[in-house]
């Protein structure tokens, strides 16, 4: 189900692929200000997504935790605010 604690993904690097621990998250490209309108992508039974907007394949990876990713660059941290 997407809402705040949906995992947020980016691609700064602009790698082909990125290995994630989840099945449904966010794409966002890449960090604000160059980010494309976040998609919220669901693997359902499968194991990989393609982002519609970047083209990012999204693969499920069992061995990873929902806040790690393969590059782990790729993991988009909230900023906190004070």
């Amino acid at each position: 189900m997407h809402g705040p604690a949906t995992p947020k993904f980016n691609n700064d690097v602009g790698v082909a692929e990125i290995r994630i621990g989840v099945k449904e998250f966010e794409c966002m490209g890449a960090t604000p200000p160059n980010d494309h309108p976040h998609v919220y992508l669901d693997m359902g039974r499968g194991t990989e997504a393609i982002c519609p907007y970047c083209s990012t394949l999204y693969k499920f990876d069992a061995s990873l935790k929902a806040d790690e990713a393969v590059p782990a660059s790729a993991v988009h941290h909230a900023r906190e605010h004070a």
